[in-house]
């Protein structure tokens, strides 16, 4: 609330989403307020992720307990918007590393200034200053550590971004090192700082680095990722003479390698007693007992075992320069394993090493080895020793908890299944496909699936499914055909409604392997797929339960690989009456397959509209209140049309194809300029094709038509960043929003990417009269004068008027006479000379004459020499320009 109040009072422009504000043109006190706003928006995401410890409840009041409830609730609320909207503050704050100017922020005293008279501090140029002064360098030290932070969190999900986050983080600790103790406002944790870089060299180790560079860490964690685990037992080793690398870690890094050992890798057995050795001799050398594991794992010793565990020792310890306490530590060890052994073989062989000799007496030798010989079967003096603890069978609790764990890990459907046998084996009582809230089934399949009569086929069919449908939403598409497949068996055998199911999913399977695949590079997906996609559209099976998705993705599919011959000609009537994807997808196809006819044809362009409008459209209904008073409510989603305008989006999220996206993204604009109070049309390719007005303006939801245009205009962006039409859309909508310097930098790129850096002529219909004058006003609102003179010239009928206006201007922005061998048209430059003559502007005079006296600008030249010359300067400017707001 605090940070909200803070936005309204820095007059940050309501409705206008912050990632679309350009920073570097708002007032210094704005755009602090718009950076503390999304820098405490990721902290509260980062902070949230972290474990919380639940602190202990008392007696239970129901008062209290109903006021946490809310304020979880509405914690959970704020969360679930600030991490939707989370990519866009990363975005923002990102943006602000670029400011090189001086930030302020409000104190108490330009509050009731501001108060008073709400222009003396924000907005006004030379009232910028006004508040409490946070240097660059400050405000990016910041902002680095908050986006690092960030990245950190994300990198559990997607590892390549803890390279940003390392990133970041050393930008971070460049930017404290430069600041120093002088900072007033930057306070860093430096020791979490410091945890944070050594976890980002361990995950993203530099490519640059050698082994000698890496720290321990790093190495271990390398050679895990690598499987190189001798290197790993070999820094242990290392390790137990420097004691660098703390306990708990080399224990987890046993814990690791047992899970691995557990989940079927024999090949592990060996690694786990090594390490286990290794991290038990530490332990015996800092005073601390032996660990269970060290037991469980030396109950059956062998002569290689032994080896290993006193080369282990040997290399532990420095004799000449170990304390008495270590040796001592060191000798109870080895005597107790001694102990330990039946085998008198095998004590013989640590009895006689170097290492026992150098650390027991000869008196403590004798003994340990007469011990030993009464403990021999050839004396029968031994009785029956108890039971050892680490003999005890595990109960079966233990066992089924450990099955149930591998059971969490497995992708091997078969290693399923066994593991499945196993546990209802061992008990009746249990729903294993509950064991974990991870596993997510649809609903429209769990009703079918839980309905299975016997207890083993419901939770494999269940577990195989949800896993299956994990490893696709990860993309790990090859477990997921195998998991797919399986389960595609199993129910064959007893269920066609359930096989029907796997089939469709193994169609959007195969349509997203392709589309993350050979797709990508344009290749065309086999036509055995094609024709599985337009069984699937076809399909008229009764009770076969149906995700929505799967049709989305299929239409989706059918657009993006150009089959319009039958989304227009071939699709049966039903279809169209039935699911709405594929009608919306044959108004689209059959919309592109007329547009190059006669505007007459176009029947399915207004069918198209019509029914867009409808998506767009709220639904009003009168509702009278406690006080009798009637009032509209509108509902935001319309349940007019075929769809909401959110399936809408998200539906068109998965098209690519460039005609398909320019037609709906033409649609929008055009229902974005048919509103009444519209100042600014935005400007879009085949906007002719549409109706230009609608019958009842009031029922279009026009504030969520402007929202659509935006994310759309964004995604197609992301599609191809070079497409000029798209680029031409992206500046008008900052034009509209008064973001005119955003503005420049995409009219400049949209006319850059269509002739190559302007090194050719950028085509009449890209930079159309309508463009340059929009460039000219956003040129004049930035005080660019001197360039809102030169642009006039690009009109098909010079501005002089406007051009002479703009150069009698003093207070200009830009560079003024440096830009005046960009003029070619010689009246221009006559006056520049009469107005710097009549101010006595001597200096400035000259390079106007000499610009004139130019021999290429002779009025006398042919036609050809005098064009050669304006696009030349044509040329030079655009990359100046560009140069200027890239």
């Amino acid at each position: 609330m605090l940070l909200n109040e803070l936005l309204c009072i820095s007059k940050v422009p309501a409705g206008t989403k912050h990632v679309d504000m350009d920073l570097a043109t708002l007032p210094p006190t704005t755009a602090m307020a718009v950076l503390l706003y999304n820098r405490w928006a990721i902290r509260t995401i980062v902070q949230s992720s972290f474990p919380v410890k639940q602190a202990k409840p008392g007696p239970p009041q129901l008062s209290v307990m109903n006021q946490m409830q809310q304020e979880k609730e509405l914690t959970e609320n704020i969360l679930k918007v600030l991490k939707e909207q989370a990519a866009d503050s990363i975005l923002v704050l990102e943006a602000a590393l670029k400011l090189n100017k001086d930030l302020y922020v409000h104190t108490m005293r330009t509050l009731d200034l501001l108060a008073m008279e709400p222009g003396m501090v924000n907005g006004e140029t030379e009232s910028s200053t006004a508040g409490l002064k946070v240097k660059t360098e400050e405000m990016q030290c910041q902002v680095c550590y908050d986006l690092g932070a960030a990245y950190f969190q994300q990198g559990s999900t997607n590892s390549a971004v803890y390279e940003n986050a390392r990133e970041k983080f050393c930008r971070t600790k460049e930017l404290i090192a430069e600041i120093g103790s002088l900072s007033l406002h930057c306070t860093i944790d430096e020791k979490r700082l410091a945890g944070y870089c050594q976890a980002c060299d361990v995950l993203v180790p530099s490519s640059d680095s050698t082994s000698q560079q890496l720290t321990p860490y790093s190495q271990v964690h390398i050679c895990l990722r690598s499987g190189n685990y001798q290197e790993v037992i070999q820094i242990f080793i290392e390790d137990n003479l420097t004691l660098s690398l703390p306990v708990q870690f080399r224990q987890s890094v046993l814990r690791e390698l047992f899970q691995k050992a557990q989940q079927g890798n024999e090949a592990l057995d060996e690694i786990c007693f090594k390490v286990c050795a290794c991290n038990t001799v530490r332990d015996i050398l800092e005073g601390r007992t032996i660990s269970v594991q060290f037991n469980q794992l030396f109950l059956r010793p062998n002569k290689e075992k032994i080896d290993f565990l006193l080369e282990v020792c040997s290399r532990s310890i420095n004799l000449e320069k170990a304390s008495e306490s270590l040796k001592g530590n060191m000798a109870a060890f080895l005597k107790n394993v001694c102990l330990g052994l039946e085998d008198l073989q095998y004590v013989f062989m640590i009895s006689s090493h170097e290492l026992f000799i150098t650390l027991l007496k000869d008196e403590e030798r004798k003994l340990l080895v007469d011990q030993m010989r009464k403990r021999s079967p050839r004396v029968n003096l031994c009785i029956k020793p108890v039971t050892s603890f680490y003999d005890i069978p595990a109960s079966a609790s233990v066992n089924i908890g450990q099955l149930e764990h591998q059971l969490i890990l497995s992708v091997d459907p078969w290693r399923i299944r066994q593991i499945l046998i196993e546990l209802h084996g061992m008990t009746s009582e249990r729903q294993f496909w509950t064991v974990s809230n991870k596993w997510e089934v649809p609903s429209v399949y769990s009703g079918v699936i839980l309905g299975i009569k016997d207890n083993l086929t419901r939770d494999l069919v269940y577990i195989l499914m949800a896993k299956g449908l994990h490893c696709s939403t990860v993309k790990d598409f090859s477990h997921a055909k195998q998991l797919f497949a399986a389960c595609l068996e199993l129910v064959t055998e007893f269920s066609p409604k359930l096989r029907q199911v796997m089939l469709n999913e193994m169609l959007l399977l195969d349509i997203h392997t392709h589309e993350a695949g050979t797709g990508q590079a344009g290749e065309r997906p086999p036509s055995d797929l094609i024709s599985r996609v337009r069984g699937y559209l076809e399909m008229r099976l009764p009770d076969i339960p149906l995700r929505q998705v799967i049709a989305e993705e299929c239409v989706a599919f059918m657009l993006n690989w150009r089959e319009s011959e039958y989304l227009t000609l071939q699709v049966p009537a039903f279809l169209l009456q039935s699911n709405p994807y594929v009608k919306l997808g044959q108004l689209l196809a059959a919309t592109c397959k007329e547009l190059p006819g006669p505007k007459e044809s176009r029947r399915t362009a207004k069918d198209l509209w019509e029914v867009v409008v409808q998506i767009c459209s709220v639904s009003s209904q009168h509702k009278r209140g406690n006080d009798g008073r009637v009032s509209l409510i509108k509902q935001r989603e319309s349940t007019l049309g075929i769809m909401y305008r959110s399936e809408l989006l998200s539906f068109i999220k998965k098209l690519r194809e460039p005609l398909v996206l320019t037609i709906i993204l033409s649609l929008f604009v055009k229902l974005h300029n048919v509103r009444e109070d519209i100042v600014n049309d935005i400007t879009a390719e085949h906007i002719s094709i549409w109706p230009s007005s609608i019958p009842n303006l009031q029922s279009v939801d026009f504030e969520a038509v402007a929202i659509t245009v935006k994310e759309l205009v964004r995604y197609t962006l992301s599609i191809n960043p070079n497409n000029h039409s798209w680029l031409i859309i992206q500046a008008d909508i900052y034009f509209a929003t008064n973001q005119y310097s955003a503005a420049l930098h995409y009219y400049l790129q949209a006319g850059a990417v269509c002739s190559d850096f302007f090194n050719k002529a950028v085509p009449p219909d890209v930079y159309t009269d309508q463009v340059i004058k929009r460039m000219i006003k956003c040129c004049s609102l930035l005080n660019c004068h001197t360039q809102v003179a030169i642009l006039c010239q690009f009109l098909r009928e010079i501005d002089y008027k406007t051009a002479f206006k703009s150069l009698q201007e003093q207070n200009s922005h830009d560079a003024m006479d440096s830009y005046y061998d960009y003029i070619w048209d010689v009246t221009i430059l006559e006056y520049l000379t009469y107005l710097h003559h009549k101010r006595g502007e001597t200096d400035k005079r000259q390079i106007a004459i000499k610009a004139i006296g130019q021999t290429e600008l002779n009025a006398s030249n042919p036609e050809e020499v005098l064009q050669l010359a304006a696009q030349r300067r044509k040329k030079k400017f655009l990359q100046a320009m560009a140069k200027l707001y890239f």
